[in-house]
Protein backbone atom coordinates (compact mmCIF):
# COMPACT_ATOMS: atom_id res chain seq x y z
CA UNK A 1 0.00 0.00 0.00
CA UNK A 2 1.47 3.78 -0.85
CA UNK A 3 1.80 5.88 1.98
CA UNK A 4 3.19 9.15 1.44
CA UNK A 5 5.45 11.64 3.37
CA UNK A 6 6.89 15.15 3.06
CA UNK A 7 8.49 17.80 4.60
CA UNK A 8 6.56 19.40 7.41
CA UNK A 9 6.47 22.65 9.38
CA UNK A 10 5.18 23.23 12.79
CA UNK A 11 2.93 25.34 14.44
CA UNK A 12 4.64 29.15 14.03
CA UNK A 13 3.29 29.87 17.86
CA UNK A 14 4.52 26.75 19.24
CA UNK A 15 1.80 25.34 20.44
CA UNK A 16 -0.21 22.03 19.23
CA UNK A 17 -1.65 22.74 16.25
CA UNK A 18 -5.54 24.19 15.63
CA UNK A 19 -5.45 23.90 11.97
CA UNK A 20 -4.32 21.65 9.00
CA UNK A 21 -2.95 23.13 6.01
CA UNK A 22 -1.90 20.95 2.84
CA UNK A 23 0.24 21.60 0.00
CA UNK A 24 -0.28 19.68 -3.04
CA UNK A 25 2.41 19.83 -5.74
CA UNK A 26 2.54 19.91 -9.14
CA UNK A 27 3.63 17.95 -11.75
CA UNK A 28 7.40 17.13 -11.89
CA UNK A 29 7.99 19.01 -8.72
CA UNK A 30 7.65 17.83 -5.30
CA UNK A 31 6.72 18.65 -1.78
CA UNK A 32 9.64 21.16 -1.32
CA UNK A 33 8.39 23.08 -3.96
CA UNK A 34 5.55 24.83 -2.02
CA UNK A 35 6.33 23.74 1.76
CA UNK A 36 7.79 27.35 1.86
CA UNK A 37 4.50 29.04 1.13
CA UNK A 38 3.85 28.13 4.89
CA UNK A 39 5.80 31.06 5.82
CA UNK A 40 3.19 33.50 4.21
CA UNK A 41 -0.02 31.65 5.83
CA UNK A 42 1.56 31.30 8.72
CA UNK A 43 1.61 34.63 9.45
CA UNK A 44 -2.23 34.75 9.30
CA UNK A 45 -2.41 31.45 10.97
CA UNK A 46 0.39 31.08 13.52
CA UNK A 47 -1.47 28.16 14.91
CA UNK A 48 -1.58 25.94 11.27
CA UNK A 49 0.51 22.60 11.01
CA UNK A 50 1.95 22.52 7.56
CA UNK A 51 2.85 19.65 5.24
CA UNK A 52 4.01 19.23 1.28
CA UNK A 53 3.22 15.57 0.61
CA UNK A 54 5.37 14.02 -2.38
CA UNK A 55 3.03 12.60 -5.18
CA UNK A 56 3.59 8.69 -5.21
CA UNK A 57 4.44 8.60 -8.67
CA UNK A 58 8.64 8.60 -9.20
CA UNK A 59 9.75 10.23 -12.47
CA UNK A 60 13.17 11.19 -13.55
CA UNK A 61 15.15 13.46 -12.20
CA UNK A 62 13.74 13.30 -8.60
CA UNK A 63 10.35 14.81 -9.47
CA UNK A 64 6.81 13.42 -8.73
CA UNK A 65 3.53 12.77 -10.22
CA UNK A 66 -0.18 12.42 -8.82
CA UNK A 67 -0.79 10.33 -12.02
CA UNK A 68 1.00 9.91 -15.11
CA UNK A 69 0.45 12.20 -18.20
CA UNK A 70 0.80 11.37 -21.87
CA UNK A 71 -1.80 12.66 -23.53
CA UNK A 72 -2.92 15.48 -21.31
CA UNK A 73 -6.33 15.53 -21.77
CA UNK A 74 -9.66 15.64 -19.65
CA UNK A 75 -10.36 11.61 -19.80
CA UNK A 76 -6.86 11.31 -18.69
CA UNK A 77 -7.33 13.53 -15.75
CA UNK A 78 -10.60 12.41 -14.74
CA UNK A 79 -8.46 8.26 -14.78
CA UNK A 80 -5.68 9.94 -13.16
CA UNK A 81 -7.58 11.69 -10.17
CA UNK A 82 -9.23 8.37 -9.28
CA UNK A 83 -6.39 6.18 -8.87
CA UNK A 84 -4.71 9.15 -6.75
CA UNK A 85 -7.42 9.92 -4.21
CA UNK A 86 -7.54 7.01 -1.90
CA UNK A 87 -4.14 7.77 -1.87
CA UNK A 88 -4.19 11.10 -0.84
CA UNK A 89 -7.35 10.85 1.73
CA UNK A 90 -5.25 7.98 3.60
CA UNK A 91 -2.78 10.18 3.88
CA UNK A 92 -5.12 13.08 5.36
CA UNK A 93 -6.81 10.89 7.30
CA UNK A 94 -3.56 9.65 9.14
CA UNK A 95 -2.23 13.72 9.32
CA UNK A 96 -5.66 14.76 11.41
CA UNK A 97 -5.27 11.83 13.30
CA UNK A 98 -1.92 12.88 13.80
CA UNK A 99 -2.72 16.44 15.17
CA UNK A 100 -6.15 15.31 17.15
CA UNK A 101 -7.79 17.30 14.80
CA UNK A 102 -11.20 17.03 12.51
CA UNK A 103 -11.83 17.82 8.68
CA UNK A 104 -13.57 21.36 9.87
CA UNK A 105 -10.04 22.42 10.29
CA UNK A 106 -8.11 20.98 7.32
CA UNK A 107 -7.58 23.21 4.20
CA UNK A 108 -5.95 22.32 0.88
CA UNK A 109 -3.68 24.67 -1.14
CA UNK A 110 -3.67 22.88 -4.90
CA UNK A 111 -1.04 24.04 -7.85
CA UNK A 112 -1.14 22.36 -11.01
CA UNK A 113 -1.78 18.98 -11.17
CA UNK A 114 -2.01 19.20 -7.15
CA UNK A 115 -5.31 21.53 -8.31
CA UNK A 116 -6.67 18.49 -9.65
CA UNK A 117 -6.23 16.43 -6.62
CA UNK A 118 -7.42 19.08 -4.43
CA UNK A 119 -10.74 19.57 -5.93
CA UNK A 120 -11.02 15.78 -6.54
CA UNK A 121 -10.64 15.04 -2.70
CA UNK A 122 -11.84 18.07 -0.75
CA UNK A 123 -15.85 17.50 -1.49
CA UNK A 124 -15.55 13.90 -1.42
CA UNK A 125 -14.20 13.94 2.78
CA UNK A 126 -16.10 12.15 5.27
CA UNK A 127 -16.85 15.21 6.60
CA UNK A 128 -17.05 19.25 4.87
CA UNK A 129 -13.44 20.45 5.20
CA UNK A 130 -13.02 24.23 5.86
CA UNK A 131 -11.59 25.65 2.64
CA UNK A 132 -9.75 25.23 -0.44
CA UNK A 133 -7.77 27.08 -2.93
CA UNK A 134 -6.38 25.87 -6.18
CA UNK A 135 -3.76 27.63 -8.22
CA UNK A 136 -3.74 26.89 -12.13
CA UNK A 137 -5.34 23.87 -12.35
CA UNK A 138 -8.43 22.27 -13.27
CA UNK A 139 -11.28 20.34 -12.43
CA UNK A 140 -10.95 16.83 -13.73
CA UNK A 141 -13.97 15.04 -12.49
CA UNK A 142 -17.41 17.23 -13.16
CA UNK A 143 -19.69 14.42 -11.62
CA UNK A 144 -21.47 16.78 -8.79
CA UNK A 145 -22.88 13.85 -7.19
CA UNK A 146 -22.91 13.89 -3.03
CA UNK A 147 -20.23 16.90 -2.88
CA UNK A 148 -19.44 18.44 0.56
CA UNK A 149 -19.15 21.97 -0.29
CA UNK A 150 -16.25 23.89 1.34
CA UNK A 151 -15.13 27.97 0.31
CA UNK A 152 -13.14 27.21 -2.55
CA UNK A 153 -10.88 30.37 -4.13
CA UNK A 154 -9.23 29.54 -7.90
CA UNK A 155 -6.31 31.77 -9.12
CA UNK A 156 -5.33 31.29 -13.05
CA UNK A 157 -2.98 33.39 -14.85
CA UNK A 158 -4.48 34.41 -18.22
CA UNK A 159 -1.32 34.02 -19.89
CA UNK A 160 -0.98 30.08 -18.41
CA UNK A 161 0.67 28.19 -21.76
CA UNK A 162 0.37 25.00 -19.86
CA UNK A 163 -3.32 24.85 -17.98
CA UNK A 164 -5.73 27.40 -20.25
CA UNK A 165 -7.22 29.61 -17.82
CA UNK A 166 -10.45 28.97 -19.51
CA UNK A 167 -10.02 26.20 -16.79
CA UNK A 168 -10.37 27.31 -13.98
CA UNK A 169 -13.30 29.22 -15.71
CA UNK A 170 -15.01 25.79 -16.45
CA UNK A 171 -14.11 24.32 -13.15
CA UNK A 172 -15.77 27.56 -11.04
CA UNK A 173 -19.22 26.94 -13.46
CA UNK A 174 -19.15 23.02 -12.56
CA UNK A 175 -18.94 23.94 -8.93
CA UNK A 176 -21.12 26.30 -8.40
CA UNK A 177 -23.13 24.31 -10.19
CA UNK A 178 -22.78 21.69 -7.41
CA UNK A 179 -23.40 24.03 -4.76
CA UNK A 180 -20.14 24.17 -3.80
CA UNK A 181 -18.66 28.15 -2.72
CA UNK A 182 -16.40 29.42 -5.19
CA UNK A 183 -14.46 32.84 -6.00
CA UNK A 184 -11.96 32.49 -8.39
CA UNK A 185 -9.35 35.13 -10.03
CA UNK A 186 -8.23 35.75 -13.37
CA UNK A 187 -4.17 37.12 -13.02
CA UNK A 188 -3.40 39.38 -15.97
CA UNK A 189 -0.28 38.51 -18.18
CA UNK A 190 0.96 35.57 -15.56
CA UNK A 191 1.77 32.29 -16.62
CA UNK A 192 1.78 28.88 -15.24
CA UNK A 193 3.22 29.80 -11.89
CA UNK A 194 1.99 31.61 -8.51
CA UNK A 195 2.46 35.64 -7.90
CA UNK A 196 1.85 37.68 -4.76
CA UNK A 197 -1.83 38.54 -5.72
CA UNK A 198 -2.78 35.40 -5.57
CA UNK A 199 -0.70 34.62 -2.65
CA UNK A 200 -1.99 36.94 -0.76
CA UNK A 201 -5.85 36.39 -1.56
CA UNK A 202 -4.91 32.61 -0.50
CA UNK A 203 -4.02 33.61 2.90
CA UNK A 204 -6.89 36.21 3.27
CA UNK A 205 -9.04 32.77 2.12
CA UNK A 206 -7.53 30.29 4.82
CA UNK A 207 -7.93 33.08 7.32
CA UNK A 208 -11.26 33.91 6.94
CA UNK A 209 -12.26 30.15 6.69
CA UNK A 210 -10.09 28.68 9.54
CA UNK A 211 -8.75 31.97 11.83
Amino acid sequence: MTELSGPRVAPANGGPADALVVFLHGYGADGSDLIGLSEFFARALPGAAFVAPDAPGQMGMGGREWFPLTMRDPSEYRRGVAVAAPILQRFLDAELERHGLGNDRLALVGFSQGTMMALEVAYRRAERIAAVVGFSGALANTDPDALKPAPTLLVHGTADEVLPASMTEIAARALVAADVPVAFHMVPGLGHGIDQSGLTMAVNHLHQNLG
